[in-house]
Protein backbone atom coordinates (compact mmCIF):
# COMPACT_ATOMS: atom_id res chain seq x y z
CA UNK A 1 0.00 0.00 0.00
CA UNK A 2 1.77 3.38 -1.21
CA UNK A 3 1.61 5.83 1.73
CA UNK A 4 1.48 8.77 -0.45
CA UNK A 5 -2.41 9.98 -1.38
CA UNK A 6 -2.46 9.99 -5.52
CA UNK A 7 -1.81 14.13 -5.35
CA UNK A 8 1.08 13.74 -3.19
CA UNK A 9 2.39 10.56 -5.63
CA UNK A 10 2.35 12.55 -8.09
CA UNK A 11 4.49 15.34 -6.71
CA UNK A 12 7.00 13.72 -5.65
CA UNK A 13 7.28 11.42 -8.92
CA UNK A 14 7.73 14.93 -11.17
CA UNK A 15 10.83 15.79 -9.02
CA UNK A 16 12.66 12.98 -10.15
CA UNK A 17 14.82 14.27 -12.90
CA UNK A 18 14.91 12.90 -16.35
CA UNK A 19 18.49 14.96 -17.38
CA UNK A 20 21.66 16.55 -14.86
CA UNK A 21 20.56 13.53 -12.05
CA UNK A 22 23.36 14.34 -9.26
CA UNK A 23 25.48 11.26 -10.50
CA UNK A 24 25.55 12.49 -14.07
CA UNK A 25 26.75 15.80 -12.91
CA UNK A 26 29.38 14.31 -10.39
CA UNK A 27 30.92 12.26 -13.17
CA UNK A 28 30.28 15.05 -15.72
CA UNK A 29 32.46 17.61 -13.25
CA UNK A 30 34.93 14.81 -12.71
CA UNK A 31 35.59 14.59 -15.92
CA UNK A 32 35.82 18.33 -16.77
CA UNK A 33 37.98 18.52 -13.65
CA UNK A 34 40.85 16.28 -15.40
CA UNK A 35 40.22 18.85 -18.65
CA UNK A 36 38.26 16.77 -20.77
CA UNK A 37 35.26 18.26 -22.79
CA UNK A 38 31.92 16.83 -23.94
CA UNK A 39 28.31 17.55 -24.90
CA UNK A 40 25.46 17.41 -22.09
CA UNK A 41 21.79 15.66 -23.38
CA UNK A 42 23.20 15.67 -27.18
CA UNK A 43 19.82 15.60 -29.36
CA UNK A 44 21.61 15.15 -32.39
CA UNK A 45 23.22 11.74 -31.01
CA UNK A 46 20.42 8.63 -31.06
CA UNK A 47 19.33 8.18 -27.99
CA UNK A 48 20.47 11.40 -26.03
CA UNK A 49 23.21 10.03 -24.13
CA UNK A 50 24.59 12.13 -21.08
CA UNK A 51 27.17 12.92 -22.43
CA UNK A 52 28.82 12.67 -25.58
CA UNK A 53 32.19 13.12 -26.96
CA UNK A 54 31.30 13.59 -30.88
CA UNK A 55 34.67 13.56 -32.45
CA UNK A 56 35.95 10.57 -30.70
CA UNK A 57 32.00 8.89 -31.26
CA UNK A 58 31.81 8.09 -27.47
CA UNK A 59 28.16 8.07 -26.15
CA UNK A 60 28.01 8.00 -22.09
CA UNK A 61 24.74 7.11 -20.16
CA UNK A 62 24.34 7.20 -16.05
CA UNK A 63 21.27 5.02 -15.56
CA UNK A 64 19.20 4.78 -12.71
CA UNK A 65 19.18 1.35 -10.99
CA UNK A 66 15.34 1.64 -10.49
CA UNK A 67 14.19 3.47 -13.82
CA UNK A 68 16.54 1.02 -15.90
CA UNK A 69 16.04 -1.91 -14.38
CA UNK A 70 18.95 -3.17 -12.66
CA UNK A 71 18.94 -7.09 -11.43
CA UNK A 72 15.50 -6.59 -13.13
CA UNK A 73 14.96 -11.11 -12.78
CA UNK A 74 15.88 -11.37 -9.10
CA UNK A 75 15.27 -7.77 -7.84
CA UNK A 76 11.56 -7.46 -5.76
CA UNK A 77 8.96 -5.62 -8.29
CA UNK A 78 6.85 -2.93 -6.93
CA UNK A 79 3.96 -3.80 -5.54
CA UNK A 80 2.14 -0.57 -5.85
CA UNK A 81 0.95 0.36 -9.80
CA UNK A 82 2.94 -3.00 -10.49
CA UNK A 83 1.44 -3.89 -13.99
CA UNK A 84 2.36 0.27 -15.46
CA UNK A 85 5.90 0.08 -13.04
CA UNK A 86 6.41 -3.47 -14.66
CA UNK A 87 5.76 -2.53 -18.48
CA UNK A 88 7.61 1.15 -18.18
CA UNK A 89 11.13 0.00 -16.90
CA UNK A 90 10.60 -3.53 -19.67
CA UNK A 91 10.27 -0.74 -21.93
CA UNK A 92 13.22 1.59 -20.63
CA UNK A 93 15.42 -1.46 -20.69
CA UNK A 94 14.76 -2.61 -23.97
CA UNK A 95 15.12 0.96 -25.13
CA UNK A 96 18.63 0.83 -24.05
CA UNK A 97 19.35 -2.54 -25.46
CA UNK A 98 17.92 -0.68 -29.03
CA UNK A 99 20.35 2.71 -28.18
CA UNK A 100 23.48 0.46 -27.79
CA UNK A 101 22.24 -1.59 -30.58
CA UNK A 102 21.98 1.09 -32.97
CA UNK A 103 24.99 3.22 -32.23
CA UNK A 104 27.75 0.65 -32.16
CA UNK A 105 26.60 0.24 -35.48
CA UNK A 106 27.23 3.22 -36.16
CA UNK A 107 30.67 2.97 -34.86
CA UNK A 108 29.86 4.48 -31.39
CA UNK A 109 31.58 3.32 -28.16
CA UNK A 110 28.97 2.80 -26.02
CA UNK A 111 29.68 3.26 -21.58
CA UNK A 112 26.64 2.84 -19.61
CA UNK A 113 27.06 3.85 -15.57
CA UNK A 114 24.88 2.37 -12.99
CA UNK A 115 24.22 5.33 -10.66
CA UNK A 116 25.30 3.88 -7.46
CA UNK A 117 28.90 2.72 -9.86
CA UNK A 118 29.56 6.43 -10.30
CA UNK A 119 28.51 7.64 -6.50
CA UNK A 120 30.69 5.01 -5.21
CA UNK A 121 33.39 4.36 -7.73
CA UNK A 122 33.70 7.53 -9.12
CA UNK A 123 37.37 7.30 -10.12
CA UNK A 124 36.86 3.25 -12.05
CA UNK A 125 34.40 5.23 -14.25
CA UNK A 126 36.78 8.33 -15.03
CA UNK A 127 39.47 5.57 -15.87
CA UNK A 128 37.14 3.78 -17.81
CA UNK A 129 36.17 6.43 -19.74
CA UNK A 130 39.66 7.95 -20.34
CA UNK A 131 40.64 4.19 -21.45
CA UNK A 132 37.86 4.44 -23.84
CA UNK A 133 39.17 7.68 -25.22
CA UNK A 134 42.34 6.65 -25.34
CA UNK A 135 41.42 3.69 -27.30
CA UNK A 136 39.21 5.98 -29.71
CA UNK A 137 42.16 8.44 -30.25
CA UNK A 138 45.04 5.60 -31.11
CA UNK A 139 42.30 3.97 -33.76
CA UNK A 140 41.85 7.35 -35.25
CA UNK A 141 45.31 8.32 -35.58
CA UNK A 142 45.65 5.13 -37.72
CA UNK A 143 43.30 5.95 -40.34
CA UNK A 144 44.89 7.57 -43.29
CA UNK A 145 43.92 11.02 -44.20
CA UNK A 146 42.19 10.28 -47.48
CA UNK A 147 39.68 8.86 -45.65
CA UNK A 148 38.17 11.45 -43.58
Amino acid sequence: MDCFTPEQRSKVMSMIRGKNTKDEVRLAKALWHIGLRYRKNNKKVFGSPDLTFSNLKIAIFVDGEFFHGKDWKTSKKPKTNSEYWIRKIERNMQRDIEVNAYLEAHNWKVLRFWSNDVKKNLGSCVMEILNAINLRTEQLSKIPPSWE
